[in-house]
């Protein structure tokens, strides 16, 4: 097996939080750090294109392409999971946008016996990472890499706005605020026309100091144990097998899916599991791989009585080539938007501490598990209906000891009556906003038919046949003190010695917004304890360097 070196720390995918990991590993210059990605690097145009997401959704080359089992309360669906395979992960394919978790999240994180994690020890680290075009002030930050800005207002967006609050809802500016609840626009991780990643802000400045090796189509099979304390990565790389050695920790960044199943690959997991596939069992951890959680939506499309929307855009010539022109010499247009217009956070109930349901209005539409835009003719939008607060949850599972095998993803999305209950009143809230004056004029109709439903179970029936989970998947490596968590709240992986993981994965549940923000602070405070733990235990000799390409050490 060729050794591919040793390093202080080896961070294994390359994703929105282990980019950021590395590079706050790396930046002092003390640590030698490794970052292994599976996929390759992120060069296509349309990565960098915001609404280039819609042509990469399932492009095979950069994406995982992951399927779940049938979800029963979906009518036997498969949901397709988008998972990004290239330096920066998901995040280099996703709708970038950037909304925090619920103030109320965080509160609950730190009740359930997670020291550090409540909003007031969280909020510094999302002020770390960004660059917000808003300013400085106290819920925001402007002296990080993260790029933050607004999407372009549209007039469908405006509408949809004013329509949130003329059905009583108040106006809300700025989403990732204490306060959630409310209609406006979501800042977005882009920058002059330009995906701002995690790759993009914080690994491309750092990949040019020595201390860090980045090494791409690196497939992890396991992690190497000397007992039970990681000692470094099994990988596979060009049909070889190769290892590379960690002096301190081994940090798993993998995400959702990635990172139980390489605990799983390398025996720490569920005993029976491990046994099934005689993998050595490291420790036996039942919780890797359970409690995955994700939230439900599905989408209500209407035909407009305006050409106002993608559809129009890219399914004329004329304009589609128009729209070309005007990103390639101005960086405006549609292509430099996510395609999402405005969104509402609203309660399903006003008992409620906060908001439970997320309204979006797109300009375009698109079914469960398609690309996109629809093709149909004619001027189209939908409406978004996600559930923030889902009571479902699955799980990841190996179906081989090859690292090479999908896992088996079991959503189990939208098995609740709760989740169900919520979903068929986030419908009839949708009503009330579709029907207010200043929607009105834009709406010739809706394309399902939905306008003839008079009862709960016709909105029922239709969630199943329409709905799907929202690709915001999290807490299968849980952090926790009970029996069932993962990760202290340090995020060391219990039972074992030197691992760490640094995701979505490790929350205790979902937030109540997308994801990626979230991932990103994750990274940022996950960095910051590894780094004020090597400054505890440090001792010795100085760390080492040792390319994997060269027999050079630095000292």
């Amino acid at each position: 097996m060729k050794q591919l070196g040793e390093f202080d720390y080896v961070i294994v995918g390359a994703g929105s939080a282990g980019c950021v990991i590395a590079a706050r590993l790396s930046e002092s210059g003390v640590y030698s750090v490794a970052l292994l990605e599976a996929g390759g690097e992120a060069n296509d145009f349309w990565v960098g294109v915001p609404l280039g997401w819609a042509k990469l959704y399932k492009e095979k080359k950069y994406n995982w392409g992951y399927l779940s089992e049938p979800q029963k309360a979906l009518n036997g669906m498969r949901s397709f999971q988008s998972r990004g395979k290239l330096i920066g992960g998901t995040g280099s394919l996703n709708g970038m946008v950037y909304l925090r978790g619920q103030r109320e999240d965080f509160q609950l994180w730190r009740q359930l016996g997670n020291v550090g994690w409540s909003y007031e020890d969280v909020l510094p680290y999302f002020k770390k990472s960004e660059g917000n075009e808003w300013g400085e002030c106290e819920y925001h930050g402007v002296g990080g890499p993260l790029k933050i800005t607004s999407c372009p207002s549209s007039e469908l967006g405006a509408a949809f706005i004013k329509s949130g609050i003329q059905a009583g809802y108040p106006y809300n500016k700025d989403f990732n605020s204490p306060i959630q609840e409310g209609f406006g626009q979501a800042q977005v991780n882009m920058y002059n026309g330009r995906r701002w990643s995690t790759a993009v802000a914080f690994l491309k400045p750092a990949r040019k100091r020595t201390n860090l090796t980045v090494i791409t189509n690196a497939l992890a099979s396991r992690i190497l144990f000397k007992d039970k304390r990681a000692v470094g990565v099994e990988l596979k790389r060009a049909g070889l097998v190769e290892s590379i050695k960690a002096r301190r920790e081994v940090i798993v960044a993998g995400g959702a899916f990635n990172s139980p199943q390489l605990l799983q690959l390398s025996g720490v997991g569920p005993v029976q599991l491990l046994k099934r596939f005689d993998i050595p069992v490291v420790v036996d951890l039942p919780g890797v791989g359970s409690n995955l959680h994700d939230h439900f939506t599905y989408n209500v499309g209407y035909l407009c009585t305006q050409k106002l929307t993608l559809n129009d855009a890219i399914y004329h010539p004329v304009r589609r080539m128009l729209m070309g022109m005007n990103y390639a010499f101005f960086r405006k247009g549609f292509l430099t938007t996510n395609g999402q217009a405005a969104q509402g956070m609203v309660r399903s109930d006003p008992r409620l501490g906060a908001p439970d349901l997320m309204f979006r209005l797109r300009l375009f539409t698109r079914s469960a598990g398609t690309t996109i835009v629809s093709k149909a003719p004619g001027s189209q939008f939908d409406i978004g209906i996600a559930l923030l607060h889902t009571e479902s949850r699955g799980s990841v599972r190996i179906k081989s000891a090859d690292s090479a095998v999908h896992p088996e993803i079991r959503l189990n999305t939208f098995t609740t009556e709760n989740d169900q209950r919520k979903a068929v009143e986030g419908f009839w809230i949708h009503r009330k906003i579709m029907s207010m004056p200043a929607m009105q004029p834009y709406v010739a109709k809706d394309l399902e038919g939905t306008s003839q439903f008079k009862t709960d179970e016709e909105v029922l029936a239709y969630c199943r046949q329409k709905g799907d989970a929202q690709l915001h998947t999290s807490s299968s490596c849980r952090m926790g003190i009970d029996d069932d968590a993962v990760v202290d709240s340090r995020l060391r992986v219990y039972g074992v010695e030197g691992v760490r993981i640094i995701d979505a994965s490790i929350m205790p549940f979902c937030v109540g917004a997308n994801t990626n923000a979230t991932t990103i602070m994750i990274g940022e405070k996950g960095a910051a304890m590894v780094l004020e733990d090597a400054t505890l235990r440090h001792s010795g000799p100085g760390p080492t360097f040792c390319s994997p390409f060269q027999n050079l050490t630095l000292r």
